[in-house]
């Protein structure tokens, strides 16, 4: 349906598509989520890492469950394809400036559409590495670990919150609420709706 490239020495754009057409978008499309299907029908997990040479890194390895978007942010029809073919869902990012907000906005578009019984984790990688460099150097098994130790959505959605107002007095308080309640507000009527805004 379309094409990819990473460029290999510096410069921009850093990933080069193919353009839009009626069968390729770009917001919809997951590179390695037909291979991932291929190798396990009902994964128990599925990884959003930011690049493509990530999923082939880890596929290397052995983890045969890694996706990639197509050098954009994460999209809810993204989020909805990936939910369908596994109830937990990692988001796997840099942990440089990049990764930060590919993560926010990963979390945002995920609020709309989530359902209890769907889980969404984050792990950010330390500044520097990427999954590609990290599982080189580090292994597998160290890589499967970090994987284990995520951070859950609603711990997530409170770290941010508590990145607008370093205060816990009233007015801090009510910086966050102002933040936070507006997202919340974006979720469907369900349980966990239920227990973050708690």
């Amino acid at each position: 349906i379309g094409f990819g490239a990473r460029i290999i020495e510096k410069g921009e754009p850093k990933y080069l598509n193919s353009p839009e057409t009626p069968l390729f978008h770009k917001g919809t499309e997951l590179y390695g989520l037909y291979e991932a299907i291929q190798h396990d029908k009902q994964p128990s997990r599925l990884v959003i890492v930011e690049g493509y040479m990530d999923v082939i890194a880890l596929a290397q390895y052995g983890i045969r469950y890694a996706v990639a978007t197509l050098g954009t942010a994460t999209s809810s029809e993204q989020l909805q394809r990936l939910f369908r073919a596994s109830k937990e869902i990692i988001c796997c990012f840099d942990g440089d400036a990049a990764g930060q907000k590919a993560a926010r906005r990963a979390l945002e578009n995920a609020l709309p559409i989530m359902q209890a019984d769907w889980r969404l984790r984050f792990l950010f990688l330390p500044e520097g590495d990427d999954p590609d460099s990290l599982i080189r150097e580090q292994g597998l098994e160290h890589f499967k670990q970090l994987l284990d130790h995520t951070t859950s959505l609603s711990e997530q959605l409170l770290n941010y919150a508590a990145e607008q107002s370093p205060l816990l007095d009233t007015e801090g308080r009510a910086r966050i609420a102002d933040w936070l309640y507006p997202l919340i507000d974006k979720m469907p009527n369900t349980e966990l709706k239920s227990a973050i805004k708690a």
